[in-house]
C-alpha cells in the first residue's frame, strides 16, 4: 500500500536562514560547521608571553623594541591602551609534539591593529583583531610541524582598529583614551576539509541569496545547501564532512557558458594616507598590509595584487627595506603589480594643474626607478570628483587607462556608463572603467559578480567588468576567504565568469574587443561630499599659498641659474617639498575630512614648506639683485614679476627717509608706489612717486562710503553692503536695486551623516544674516582707498574686513579676518550683479569649466555647490562680472546671485574642525564683453600672485603673439641643465604664439609631463624666438629649452632692468 512523503515542505526562506547559521561565527557557533574549523586548539603551548608598553605614544623600530630591557609578563584578558600607544610582545610557542606532520597557526586577537615580526626583525604578517569582514587573526606558523619545535615571535600591537578608533561611530573624533583587549593568544591545527566545505557554502549559499527564485541554479543551490546541512553530523565530522564536500563538488562543478559576462577580480588593498589616523600609521598599515598579501601570494600562486602611490612605497623603503625586497621579486614574477603613477592618490578638485602634473612626475619616476616600469592606469578608486584636465594629463604622464568607482556613491543622479571613453577638456580621450560592482573594498562574493552584471550600463559595447577586492580604507587588503571563493567562482554555472588577474590585463582586453563605446566629455562631478571644497580653510589656503611659492622659487632659481651666475639649483630642497605638498594634498588631506591629529600633522608640514620656501625665494631673489656687486647707483626696491605678461599694480613698500612715497598707510609704516611692470618674468626698479596720473578717492556721501577711480565708483552703506557698483567706461550700474553685494550669511550647515564630507542641498533654505556690520571710512588715496567694516557675524563669532580700490584697477577688493567659533554652520559671502546668464565660468586646473546657473534638471540641481580656483565669472553678451578669491574653492551661484563659500564648522571627524582665526581674501572685477573676451584669468592671476618686491634683472620667456596661451611654470629639467616651460590655451580657443627669451637658443623640443623628449622646435637665426606654435582650446604644452651658458663679471650685464 503507497504511503505518503515524510518528507517536509522546502521552504526557502528558513532554508536559507539554516544554511547561514550552519556556517555563522556567531550564531550556534558550538555545534555549527565553525566548531570543527580547527581539529587541534592549544592555550598552553603559549609558554612565555611578555610586553613592553612603549612610553609617550611613540612608534619605535624593531631594533628598539628587541633590545629593551622592560618587558613584563602579561595574559590574555589583559586590556592595552590608550589609543594610538604601541605594545610590543615577545612570545614562545612550544608545538605539540603529537601534531607533528600537521599544519599548525597562530591566533592572536588583540582587537586592534597588530604585526608579526621574525626575531631577526623581518615583518612577517599584520593582523586585524575583532569581529565583522575586516578580521584576520590567523597566522600561519608552519605548514608541517616537526612536532615538539618551539618558535619564537614578537607581535607589534597597535592601539587603533583598522579605521582608527571613532568615538562612537568610526567617522566621530578619536576617543584617545581607547583600551584594547587581548582575548585570543593560541595556536591551532586547522582542519583543511572543515575549511574547504566552509568556503563551498559561502559560495552556494552567496547564490542561493542573490539569483532570482525563477532562476533553476539558484532554487538548486538552495536545495544543496539543505542537503549539506542535513549531512553533517556531529558524530561523525570526518565522514559526514567527506559526503557534504562530495555534494557541493557536484553542485559547484557545473560550468558556465564562454560568453558570459566576464569579471576580473583584481586583488587591491586601499590605505588613505591620512584619515582616521595620522602619516605615522600609515607607515605601518602600509607594511602590515603589504606582507600579508605577500603570504598570500605564497600560498595562492595565481593570486595578483595591484597597489597605488608612491608616497607609500618610498615609506616602506625607509622603514622596511627588507619587506621592500621581497615586494620587488613578486613584481618581477606579476604578483604584486604598481599602479596608479601618481604621488598619493590624490584630491582631483582643489591642487593646481602643476600640481597634478608633478603628482604624475614623481610618481612615474619612482615607479620606474622602483620596479623598472612607468605606470599604464591612473588608477584612483577614492576621491571625490574628478577634474576635466585629468585625461589630458594623465595621458601626457604615460597613462592610457583610467579606473574609478566613486561616482556610484552619488545621491542624486545614477552616473550612466560604466566602460566608456572619457574626454577631456582639450578633446583627449582615455579608456575609462568604473566597477559596477560599486566598492573598491569588495568581499569576493557571488552578490559582488552578479553586481558588476546587473550593474553594468554599457554591456552593449563591452562584457566584462573589473572587480577590485579587499579590505580597504583602512588597509589590509585582500583575506584567504575571498581568494577561496574567488577560486570556487571561477567558471561556475548560474554567474559570471571571473579570474583573479591585474588591471592591465583586463584593459587590454577591453581596449582590443570593446565597440562602440560612448563618450562622456568634461569633469567628472561627483554628486556628494561637497563640503570638502571648504572644510579644514587653513589647509586649503597653505595649499594656494605654497604652489604658488614654489612656483616662484623654480622661476627665479632656474634664472639664477640659467645667466651664469654662482647659484646651484636647490633641486633636493624643491623635491622634498614639492613632495610634502603633494602628500598633503591626498584625498582625506587636503579636502579636509581626518581627525585632528592628521590635521595637525598637515599643517605642520605645509609650515615647514613654508618656512624653507622663504629662506629659498630669499635666497635667489638675492642673486638677481645688482646690490651684491656693490653698484651703488642700482640701489633701491625692486619688483619681482613672476607671471607672463606686464602688469600695473599699487606695491607697498616700507617706509624709509630715502624713497619717498605718494600715500602711506594709516600706521605710517608702509609707502603705496604705483609699479608699471612692462615685461614678463624679471625684475624692474620701483621708483619714488611722481605725477600721479590716475588716482582714486575715498569719502562719505550722506550716510555711503564712496570709493572711486577714474573707472569705477563703489557705493557702500553703513553695513558695509556694496549698494552700487558703477562702470563709468561703459556707463552701467552692476547691483540690482535692492540687492547689495558683500553680504556675509549664515546656512545652517547639518548633513545626513558624513560631517565634514557633505554640505546637502535644503541648507540652501536656511539663510540668514549675521547679527550686525559697521562700516567706516579708512584710506583716503591718491593710490588706495579703503572703506573698514566690523562684522558681529553671531554671539560667538566675528570678523574685521578692508576694502579697498587701487588707482590703476577696476578690481574691489575684500580682505576678511575672522575669528570664528560655531557649530556646524556654513559662511558665505553674496554678489548678486544685474546680469543675466544661464551659465558661470570656474577657474579649473589649466583652463575653465561652464556650470549652469539654473535648477531646470536633476543634473543641474546637484550642482549646487561646485568646486572652482581663482575665479568665478558671470557674463552676457558684452559685460561681465568675475568673483575673485585667494584661498577659496567653494562657490554656489545661482540666477543672478554669486556666493563664495568661505567657512564651516563640521565636528566629525576633527571636533575642532575651522575654529579659530583666518584670514582670505576675494574681490570683484568688471569687465567689457564675454569671459573670452577679457582679461579674467589673468586678473586672477594677479591677485594670487601679487609683485614681489625686495630692497636692492632678469628676465628669460615670454610669450609673443597670443594672449591666451598662460606660460604657468619654468623649472629646472628632472635630469639635465636644460629648462622646462609649460604652457597653456586659458580660454578655451586656437592659439598661435612664439616662445621668446632674452638668453640665446641651443635647443628646444615638446616633451610630455615626464621630460621624455619629443618633437624638434626650430628657432629663428639668433636663437630668441621660436617658431609659430599651434595650440588647441585648453591645451597643455611642455618644452625643453636648453640655453647657450654664459658667464661674466660685469655687474651690469648680470641683471636686466625692464
Amino acid at each position: 500500500m503507497a504511503t505518503l512523503s515524510a518528507q517536509p515542505r522546502f521552504l526557502s526562506s528558513i532554508t536559507l536562514d539554516r544554511a547561514a547559521k550552519f556556517i555563522s561565527l556567531e550564531a550556534f557557533k558550538d555545534v555549527n560547521l565553525t566548531a570543527y574549523l580547527y581539529s587541534h586548539r592549544s592555550k598552553e603551548a603559549i609558554t612565555d608571553l611578555s610586553v613592553y608598553s612603549v612610553p609617550e605614544l611613540k612608534r619605535i623600530p624593531f631594533k628598539d623594541a628587541i633590545a629593551s630591557k622592560a618587558y613584563t609578563p602579561t595574559k590574555v584578558g589583559e586590556s592595552f591602551g590608550p589609543t594610538w600607544s604601541t605594545h610590543w610582545f615577545k612570545l614562545s610557542i612550544d608545538v605539540p609534539k603529537e601534531w607533528a606532520g600537521q599544519p599548525v597557526e597562530l591566533l592572536w586577537d588583540s582587537n586592534s591593529e597588530a604585526m608579526v615580526w621574525s626575531t631577526n626583525g623581518i615583518p612577517l604578517q599584520g593582523l586585524t583583531g575583532g569581529g565583522g569582514d575586516t578580521r584576520r587573526v590567523e597566522y600561519v606558523l608552519t605548514k608541517g610541524a616537526k612536532g615538539g619545535e618551539r618558535i619564537h615571535l614578537l607581535i607589534e600591537m597597535a592601539c587603533n582598529g583598522l579605521f582608527g578608533a571613532g568615538m562612537n561611530t568610526p567617522i566621530d573624533p578619536t576617543d584617545e583614551n581607547r583600551y584594547f583587549q587581548l582575548s585570543t593568544v593560541e595556536i591551532a591545527v586547522p582542519n583543511k576539509d572543515a575549511w574547504h566545505l566552509y568556503f563551498d557554502v559561502q559560495v552556494i549559499l552567496g547564490m542561493a541569496k542573490e539569483l532570482a527564485p525563477d532562476n533553476p541554479r539558484g532554487q538548486e543551490a538552495l536545495y544543496v545547501c539543505n542537503q549539506i546541512v542535513d549531512h553533517f553530523s556531529r558524530d561523525n565530522v570526518r565522514g559526514s564532512l567527506e559526503k557534504c564536500l562530495q555534494i557541493a563538488k557536484a553542485f559547484l562543478s557545473k560550468k558556465v557558458s564562454p560568453s558570459s559576462h566576464f569579471v576580473a577580480a583584481v586583488g587591491n588593498c586601499h590605505i588613505d594616507t591620512c584619515w582616521l589616523w595620522p602619516y605615522a600609521e600609515t607607515r605601518r598599515k602600509t607594511a602590515r598590509s603589504w606582507a600579508t598579501q605577500l603570504r598570500l601570494m605564497e600560498e595562492y600562486p595565481d593570486y595578483v595584487f595591484v597597489c597605488s602611490g608612491a608616497q607609500q612605497i618610498e615609506w616602506l623603503s625607509q622603514d622596511y627595506p627588507e619587506l621592500l625586497k621581497q615586494i620587488q621579486v613578486v613584481a618581477k614574477k606579476g604578483q604584486f603589480q604598481p599602479l596608479g603613477g601618481t604621488w598619493v592618490e590624490m584630491d582631483c578638485n582643489i591642487p593646481s594643474g602643476e600640481a597634478l602634473c608633478r603628482q604624475f612626475l614623481y610618481g612615474q619616476r619612482y615607479f620606474k626607478e622602483t620596479f623598472g616600469a612607468y605606470c599604464n592606469i591612473f588608477w584612483l578608486p577614492d576621491t571625490f570628483g574628478y577634474s576635466a584636465q585629468i585625461p589630458q594629463i594623465m595621458t601626457l604622464s604615460g597613462c592610457k587607462y583610467f579606473f574609478t568607482q566613486k561616482l556610484s556613491w552619488n545621491n542624486i543622479n545614477k552616473f550612466p556608463n560604466t566602460t566608456f571613453t572619457w574626454v577631456g577638456l582639450d578633446g583627449t580621450k582615455v579608456l575609462t572603467h568604473m566597477a559596477p560592482a560599486e566598492s573598491y573594498n569588495a568581499l569576493a562574493e557571488v552578490s559582488d559578480l552578479t553586481k558588476s552584471l546587473k550593474n553594468h550600463r554599457d554591456l552593449a559595447f563591452s562584457n566584462s567588468s573589473l572587480l577590485p577586492y579587499g579590505n580597504g580604507d583602512g588597509g589590509g587588503g585582500p583575506r584567504r576567504d575571498m581568494i577561496e571563493r574567488l577560486r570556487r567562482m571561477k567558471d561556475m554555472d548560474g554567474i559570471p565568469r571571473c579570474k583573479m588577474t591585474g588591471a592591465e590585463e583586463f584593459y587590454d582586453g577591453v581596449a582590443k574587443n570593446a565597440t562602440g563605446l560612448q563618450e562622456w566629455k568634461g569633469e567628472l562631478y561627483f554628486e556628494f561630499h561637497r563640503g570638502t571644497y571648504t572644510s579644514h580653510a587653513s589647509i586649503k589656503r597653505y595649499n594656494r599659498k605654497l604652489e604658488i611659492m614654489l612656483r616662484e622659487i623654480e622661476i627665479v632659481a632656474t634664472t639664477c641659474q640659467t645667466v651664469g651666475r654662482d647659484y646651484v639649483y636647490p633641486k633636493a630642497d624643491l623635491d622634498e617639498m614639492w613632495k610634502n605638498v603633494l602628500l598633503n594634498q591626498h584625498h582625506d588631506g587636503l579636502p579636509g575630512s581626518s581627525i585632528e591629529i592628521a590635521n595637525n600633522d598637515i599643517n605642520a608640514i605645509y609650515k615647514g614648506v613654508e618656512t624653507k620656501g622663504m629662506e629659498l625665494l630669499k635666497n635667489a631673489l638675492s642673486c638677481l639683485h645688482p646690490n651684491e656687486n656693490g653698484a651703488h647707483h642700482l640701489q633701491g626696491y625692486y619688483a619681482f614679476n613672476s607671471l607672463g605678461w606686464p602688469r600695473s599694480e599699487i606695491v607697498e613698500v616700507p617706509r624709509t627717509e630715502w624713497f619717498g612715497c605718494s600715500q602711506y598707510s594709516s600706521d605710517g609704516n608702509v609707502g603705496y608706489v604705483h609699479v608699471h611692470h612692462e615685461n614678463a618674468f624679471g625684475l624692474q626698479r620701483v621708483s619714488e612717486s611722481a605725477e600721479l596720473l590716475q588716482r582714486v578717492h575715498g569719502h562719505a556721501q550722506n550716510d555711503d562710503l564712496i570709493l572711486e577711480n577714474e573707472r569705477v565708483k563703489a557705493t557702500f552703506n553703513q553695513q558695509g553692503y556694496l549698494i552700487s557698483f558703477y562702470d563709468k567706461h561703459e556707463g552701467r550700474e552692476l547691483v540690482p536695486q535692492g540687492l547689495p553685494g558683500n553680504v556675509l550669511v549664515l546656512f545652517e550647515d547639518i548633513p545626513l551623516y558624513w560631517d565634514a564630507w557633505d554640505v546637502e542641498i535644503y541648507h540652501l533654505n536656511t539663510r540668514r544674516g549675521i547679527r550686525s556690520s559697521r562700516a567706516s571710512l579708512g584710506q583716503v588715496g591718491p593710490l588706495r582707498a579703503s572703506i573698514m567694516v566690523e562684522h558681529d557675524i553671531s554671539t560667538t563669532s566675528t570678523a574685521r574686513q578692508e576694502i579697498t580700490l587701487d588707482s590703476v584697477s577696476a578690481r574691489l577688493d575684500f580682505s576678511l579676518s575672522v575669528d570664528w567659533n560655531e557649530n556646524r554652520m556654513a559662511l558665505k559671502v553674496e554678489f548678486p550683479w544685474d546680469i543675466r546668464s544661464d551659465f558661470v565660468t570656474y577657474d579649473t586646473q589649466f583652463g575653465v569649466i561652464q556650470r549652469t546657473t539654473t535648477f531646470n534638471t536633476s543634473v543641474d540641481f546637484a550642482k549646487f555647490e561646485v568646486c572652482g580656483h581663482k575665479f568665478a565669472d558671470l557674463s552676457e553678451h558684452g559685460y561681465g562680472v568675475a568673483l575673485l578669491n585667494d584661498c577659496k574653492y567653494g562657490y554656489s551661484c545661482h540666477g543672478n546671485i554669486m556666493r563664495l563659500t568661505l567657512l564651516r564648522a563640521p565636528k566629525a571627524p576633527d571636533l575642532h574642525c575651522d575654529i579659530g582665526h583666518h584670514e582670505m581674501k576675494f574681490a570683484a572685477y568688471p569687465h567689457k564683453g564675454t569671459f573670452h573676451e577679457s582679461q579674467v584669468v589673468q586678473e586672477a592671476f594677479q591677485f594670487n600672485v601679487p609683485l614681489t618686491v625686495r630692497l636692492v634683472g632678469t628676465s628669460l620667456f615670454s610669450v609673443w603673439g597670443a594672449k591666451n596661451v598662460i606660460l604657468d611654470t619654468i623649472k629646472k629639467a628632472e635630469d639635465s641643465q636644460d629648462i622646462i616651460v609649460r604652457l597653456h590655451e586659458a580660454y578655451g580657443g586656437r592659439a598661435v604664439f612664439q616662445l621668446w627669451s632674452t638668453l640665446e637658443i641651443e635647443n628646444v623640443r615638446r616633451c610630455d609631463i615626464l621630460e621624455r623628449d619629443g618633437e624638434h622646435i626650430e628657432f629663428d637665426t639668433r636663437g630668441r624666438v621660436t617658431e609659430r606654435i599651434v595650440l588647441n582650446a585648453f591645451e597643455i604644452i611642455t618644452l625643453k629649452v636648453a640655453i647657450k651658458r654664459r658667464a661674466t663679471n660685469d655687474p651690469a650685464d648680470q641683471w636686466v632692468v625692464l
